[in-house]
């Protein structure tokens, strides 16, 4: 499957509307296969963007924007699985919930606040926030039956 035939999803919290966000948006692309890494790296590298090799997270293929560009993270995973579902369990949730939302942002604004020279900090101090709003997800997804939506192609 191609960059042009996967589906693409706008996550993050830019994919909120109304959330207060960094201004960085993250598109999720998603691929049959992550080999050959090339059928997605050569196309995404033509647009400026730079393979991150170095990426902890194995779930993904991680892409960034050139330097001066505006940000934009790509992060390429496989079609189905667990990782990708939850990005779009996660932004389908808070889309639905305004409550979670505000709880949420009232959390980032403290921790930018408190770490705003840290950013590992700021990032692992949302753990707890984020792990309450995937508890709240997995129920509402029991609940409601959700799946994935179209994409936002």
């Amino acid at each position: 499957m191609s960059i042009a035939e996967g589906l693409r999803n706008h996550i993050g919290s830019t994919a909120v509307a109304g959330v207060a966000a960094k201004p960085v948006i993250d598109i999720q692309i998603s691929a049959a296969s992550f080999t050959p890494l090339a059928a997605f790296k050569i196309p995404l590298e033509s647009l400026g963007f730079s393979y991150r090799a170095e990426n902890p997270d194995k779930s993904k293929r991680y892409f960034r924007e050139a330097p001066r560009d505006k940000r934009v993270h790509i992060h390429v995973r496989q079609a189905g699985s667990w990782a990708e579902q939850l990005a779009l369990l996660v932004r389908d949730f808070l889309r639905c919930h305004p409550d979670y939302c505000h709880r949420y942002e009232q959390v980032k604004y403290e921790l930018a606040k408190k770490y705003k020279l840290n950013r590992q900090h700021y990032t692992k101090s949302k753990e707890s926030i984020i792990w309450e709003i995937l508890k709240q997800a997995n129920r509402w997804r029991q609940q409601t039956g959700w799946s994935p939506a179209n994409s936002d192609n």
